[in-house]
């Protein structure tokens, strides 16, 4: 298998892996937020509880389908209308993440501690089994 067919296949999986954690994560938040509800009986917090889990999953999918872009261009032969594509996708995909970032915090990104998609589903997952959850990462 040549290099070229190896990165195409790369990006594809890539692609698939970012489609994948977005519906897993969508059943998954379902889930979540079904069990925040099954313990308090507070639909606003279940409520609360999945849009959080949601836009932490769309973040994660988004930040998976960016590396598969950002691989793509790398790796196709250099043209400036390759690199047009992908800067127009990484803006798009950036204020999306941006938006549902401060939807999700209600602040902006760079006046809280830095969290990521990943994070966002470990305390949710973690505030729906009824644990504390750390208000910050552990370092």
């Amino acid at each position: 298998m040549d290099k070229i067919k190896f990165f195409e296949l790369v990006t594809e999986w890539f692609e698939v892996l970012g489609v994948v954690s977005m519906v897993f994560g969508f059943l998954f938040a379902f889930v979540i937020a079904g069990r925040s509800w099954f313990r308090t009986r507070d639909g606003g917090s279940a409520f609360k509880t999945l849009r959080e889990t949601l836009g932490a999953v769309i973040l994660l999918g988004l930040e998976i389908l960016v590396a598969a872009d950002l691989v793509k261009t790398v790796t196709s032969s250099p043209s400036l209308t390759d690199a047009a594509v992908l800067g127009m996708i990484v803006l798009i995909r950036t204020v999306l993440s941006l938006s549902i970032q401060i939807e999700i915090d209600g602040v902006l990104p760079w006046r809280k501690a830095l969290v990521t998609g990943p994070e966002l589903l470990v305390r949710a997952a973690r505030g729906s089994g009824g644990r504390a959850m750390p208000d910050a990462p552990s370092s």
